[in-house]
């Protein structure tokens, strides 16, 4: 990083548990930080410089960093300070729909501000260490000017000019993300009753998402060809596997909710007639609905 981009100044918008370790790894950096949060008295990093008012933080630097609940928080804040963005980038942390990404791009370009929508998958413990990447989308022109400063708080990967596709990426990494974890705490209440403590199950099963994270390349292959006709792991013997478990969740008394969806779709390819293709052409029903 040049010593001028360690040295810009940048303001930061919302003191969350992820905007507080923003802060904090933009000091580090030695970025000159103002911040602003909608509630007073939250915790700050020593050094960064607290702002009586959300505009007095946007005036503060060219760069404003928001890390806000959803997006109509971030527009009852910067709407009241249109006059104050032109010639300055807003960089907009907050998880939501892509329609929201573009909408929210488009107002900033009226007022003639710089616009990069992005998704922060980190925890906040991990922000500026290398398990932590930030995505972000929007104008190239931005992102490029900005990207050393963005850097120091995570791994950058920018996906191209439509402001929308971040949160597309984000929210397919957080639903794969919530399907595993919602799996996993179902699995712990199946041990559970079984009178299998966490601790013992918890090595076996990083040693099976392990290979199962390695399966993920064949599965994607399968859907790009659009052949599953050479399944490693048919639909109808998953469709036993799932219906194995939904069966013994019941007679334990343990919600099945979590397998249910997946059985149903199993089922539905089943009926289609494609029983012995690939679990991956469970794709080709999920589309289908969508569509």
């Amino acid at each position: 990083m040049s010593s001028s981009a360690s040295r810009s100044p940048v303001s930061v918008v919302g003191l969350g548990r992820m905007g507080g370790a923003i802060v904090a790894a933009l000091i580090k950096a030695g970025h000159p930080t103002t911040v602003w949060n909608r509630t007073p008295g939250k915790a700050v990093a020593d050094g960064a410089v607290v702002a009586g008012s959300a505009a007095e933080a946007v005036a503060a630097g060219p760069m404003v960093i928001v890390t806000l609940a959803d997006y109509g928080a971030v527009r009852s804040v910067l709407e009241p300070l249109a006059g104050e963005l032109a010639g300055r980038t807003v960089v907009n942390l907050t998880t939501g729909t892509p329609e929201e990404a573009r909408a929210l791009a488009a107002w900033a370009a009226e007022q003639g501000a710089g616009y990069l929508d992005g998704a922060m998958m980190a925890l906040p413990e991990t922000v500026a260490t290398p398990e932590a990447f930030f995505l972000y989308s929007g104008s190239r022109e931005v992102f490029d000017a900005g990207r050393a400063l963005l850097e120091t708080l995570a791994a950058a990967h920018y996906l191209g000019e439509d402001a929308g596709a971040a949160e597309v990426y984000d929210l397919g990494l957080l639903g794969s993300g919530y399907a595993a974890l919602a799996g996993f705490l179902h699995a712990l209440a199946l041990v559970d009753a079984a009178g299998v403590r966490p601790e013992e199950f918890v090595p076996l099963v990083g040693r099976w998402l392990h290979g199962m994270i390695a399966y993920i390349p064949e599965l994607a292959r399968e859907i790009g060809s659009g052949d599953y006709t050479e399944p490693s792991s048919p639909v109808g013997m998953n469709r036993a596997g799932v219906g194995a478990l939904v069966r013994v969740s019941l007679d334990a008394g343990i919600d099945p909710g979590v397998h249910v969806p997946l059985w149903n779709l199993l089922g539905q390819r089943t009926a289609d007639g494609h029983g012995d293709d690939s679990f991956a052409s469970v794709f080709e029903v999920l589309r289908r609905e969508r569509s």
